[in-house]
């Protein structure tokens, strides 16, 4: 068990919680804190015959409806069988005597979570079949049936942008830590241009590399990831905020705007978009408005973080100098509506 772990998780309580679960578990219990995460402290625990992951809310007082671990856990159940690929759920406390949060188990995977776009581990010949599955895999959750799988009371259908755009809002000025004329013009100018249309389907909420598991040696994911932003949303929204890349820099959350492209075997934004569109069978694609509020969104998400690192009780070792990057998104927003960042 590392230190880290001993510090946030009393071991013997969850050891002896676990054994009344899962009486068939064997051997030592081995607690492993995973880093990389901004938000809910996940976990690998070890034992002779079996390995599992948890996830739990960061300790402290929350942001209301922020760190939904229920959410996660329910969706990802629902999620089940649908061809959508996720981890098998095993679990969900919600008795915080045992670690202090509320938390859930799920079957631990085998496989690689590529978070740079830069794609340095792949050779460069591979990487556009691993844009591509991302592109595949996000087609595939927006043509699941929410309400047949159960989730028809996930979220609310419906003007979706609208409410987002407000929710946003309302979390910058609960979390801010700074004052940022970007952010200001965006809350001005989103609400006034939002796109025509609407449509529901799950929305990840957070869908991008770092957050997909890919087979061990193939450009296919078997596992998407950490689900607590998810809920009944427009599925441009996820289209969006998985271009983000394309829009920035590698010391802005390891993007790729700049990078000579088709050296390197990635994909333009358009060729990505086209293929999501191909995959999910749809006539119109992500505008102006969907980058700008993936990347506004973004932002706030950052200086969420930041507001963490500054309170103490961030999920990350790094959540100073990852939350530092929100200035950069809002920036990156403003851009896109003044048209300094088209479509590539």
């Amino acid at each position: 068990m590392t230190l880290r772990a001993a510090a946030e998780v009393d071991a013997a309580r969850l050891s002896a919680y676990l054994r009344s679960q899962l009486p068939d578990l064997q051997g030592p219990m081995h607690l492993t804190r995973i880093g990389g995460g901004q938000s809910n402290p996940t976990f690998f625990i070890d034992f002779d015959n079996r390995s599992l992951v948890l996830r739990k809310q960061p300790p402290g007082e929350l942001l209301p409806s922020a760190h939904a671990i229920d959410r996660e856990y329910r969706v990802q159940c629902a999620l089940d069988g649908t061809g959508v690929p996720v981890p098998q759920m095993v679990s969900y406390c919600d008795d915080r005597e045992v670690i202090g949060t509320p938390f859930y188990l799920m079957d631990k995977l085998e496989g690689r979570v590529l978070s740079h776009y830069g794609l340095p581990e792949i050779p460069a010949a591979e990487r556009r079949a691993y844009y591509f599955a991302m592109a595949e895999t996000l087609a595939r959750l927006h043509a699941v049936d929410w309400a047949a799988a159960g989730l028809a009371d996930y979220g609310r259908p419906g003007n979706f942008f609208e409410r987002q755009v407000a929710r946003w809002t309302r979390q910058w000025q609960a979390s801010r830590t700074r004052e940022d004329p970007h952010v200001d013009r965006l809350i001005d100018w989103l609400p006034s241009h939002l796109p025509p249309g609407d449509e529901t389907t799950i929305a990840h909420g957070d869908f991008r590399f770092g957050n997909l598991m890919f087979h061990p040696t193939e450009p296919r994911v078997i596992a998407v990831l950490d689900w607590e932003l998810s809920t009944l949303g427009h599925p441009l929204a996820d289209a969006a905020y998985s271009c983000m890349p394309w829009h920035t820099a590698a010391d802005e959350f390891d993007g790729i705007r700049g990078v000579d492209l088709g050296a390197q075997g990635i994909p333009s934004q358009r060729e990505y978009l086209m293929h999501y569109q191909r995959c999910s069978g749809r006539t119109d694609s992500v505008r102006p408005f969907h980058l700008a509020f993936s990347l506004f969104r973004f932002a706030v998400i950052l200086e969420g973080i930041a507001a963490r690192a500054r309170s103490g009780i961030a999920a990350a070792t790094d959540a100073v100098q990852v939350g530092a990057q929100s200035a950069a998104f809002a920036r990156r927003a403003v851009g896109v509506i003044e048209g300094d960042a088209a479509l590539v």
